[in-house]
């Protein structure tokens, strides 16, 4: 699978989430925002606290401090930009 399309898979599964903001342990779907950082080529070690500003956008804060917002874009391809 060509890594854009891995990181909109992983995105899609972030985006079933129904949580607003919950603690890093409790929520699976961080470790998928953390992936989609990733892949992105962006440093993040572990996505600590996101919030979900609508669907498929995301505001998240990494452990070393970095803030991500992470979204799909209108053609469908998933952005992440260092805020």
């Amino acid at each position: 699978m060509r890594p854009r399309a891995y990181a909109l898979a992983v995105f899609a599964a972030v985006m079933g989430t129904t949580a607003t903001r919950l603690p890093a342990a409790e929520d699976p779907a961080f470790k998928d925002l953390t992936a989609t950082i990733v892949l992105q080529g962006l440093p993040c070690d572990k996505v600590v606290s996101a919030t979900r500003n609508s669907d498929s956008d995301y505001t998240a804060t990494c452990q070393d401090g970095n803030r991500y917002h992470v979204f799909v874009d209108a053609t469908g391809r998933v952005v992440v930009k260092k805020l």
